[in-house]
């Protein structure tokens, strides 16, 4: 992937980078592994991007990109050739996202970011304490120049060329609290801070011997997760759901974080169905295998300032 040629759009006034004004920490428990683990979010110099590093394997380098994705099973692992890899990205990156952050190092302690609530909320709270600064190098978006599409039976994800950056999203799944749900996105970050990065992860009773028998979810709870019984007893966290489609708010959470290892924000229409973790990745694959599909702009001020709160997200 080449990112020589890039297109000056200057009749709109350019925007620069972005990094953390100062560190931030935080400490939780690993969703799948189970684990303590401490996070630190480290300020970057321009033209950096977004790099997880092991501190307890030899502070290993990985930077978040889709051709460094490992492992896409109930969520987003990133990894590198001498086995160091880490886990559950995606609900940082959408944070990182949401609060237009290029440049930053993330060290983490354990094999996983930490869950915190299930949602994007706790990391956009950590970097807006920490406090965000304007570097000198300006800031890149990467435009989808050609219908982009990955289809996988009934799931599917497709990239379609647009001016501004926007997700419709669908899941269906085979019990009555979720059933068929959508959620469209198109707003900005403020939107997302509101309206999605509060959407949490979510799972089932029934599931859980059998994943953790594999290997997962051995630090989900209800602290961390919508926890889902049997059809009768239907969801079991005390205080219910944040929002009436927050199942289909968070797989769009998702998708924009997964979405994110592009290296860069992308402008495109996402038109998604069930998609999931796999097919977020397949798509920028796709993407990727030709220069024609995209082109590397300049970000323009008035796509990324977007103020107001749309009536994004609705079902």
């Amino acid at each position: 992937m080449a990112w020589d040629g890039v297109r000056a759009n200057t009749c709109t006034g350019s925007i620069g980078q972005k990094t953390l004004n100062n560190p931030a920490h935080c400490a939780g428990i690993g969703l799948h592994s189970g684990a303590e683990i401490v996070m630190t979010l480290r300020p970057a110099p321009v033209d950096s991007g977004i790099v997880f590093s092991r501190v307890d394997k030899g502070d290993a380098l990985l930077p978040a990109l889709y051709d460094r994705v490992c492992g896409t099973t109930l969520g987003t692992s990133l990894g590198e050739k001498n086995g160091a890899s880490v886990g559950t990205v995606e609900h940082l990156m959408a944070a990182l996202w949401g609060c237009e952050i290029d440049n930053v190092f993330v060290e983490v302690d354990g094999p996983e970011v930490p869950a915190m609530d299930g949602s994007a909320a706790p990391f956009v709270d950590l970097i807006e304490r920490a406090g965000t600064v304007e570097q000198q190098g300006l800031r890149q978006v990467i435009k989808v120049r050609r219908r982009v599409e990955v289809v996988d039976g009934e799931r599917r994800i497709a990239l379609i060329p647009t001016e501004n950056f926007s997700v419709d999203l669908s899941i269906d799944f085979k019990h009555r609290v979720i059933a068929c749900q959508s959620s469209l996105f198109d707003g900005g970050p403020l939107a997302f801070k509101s309206e999605i990065s509060g959407a949490r992860t979510f799972g089932f009773v029934k599931e859980v011997e059998a994943l953790r028998a594999a290997g997962l979810a051995k630090g989900g709870c209800l602290e961390n997760s919508i926890v889902l019984g049997d059809e009768e007893i239907g969801i079991m966290n005390e205080g219910g759901l944040r929002y009436e489609n927050e199942f289909a708010r968070h797989k769009v959470l998702d998708c924009v974080g997964d979405l994110y290892l592009a290296g860069r924000p992308l402008i495109a229409r996402v038109e998604a169905h069930r998609s999931g973790h796999e097919l977020n990745n397949a798509v920028l694959r796709e993407l990727f295998s030709s220069d024609d599909n995209w082109s590397l702009e300049l970000a323009r001020a008035d796509v990324e300032d977007w103020g107001e709160v749309p009536a994004a997200a609705q079902a």
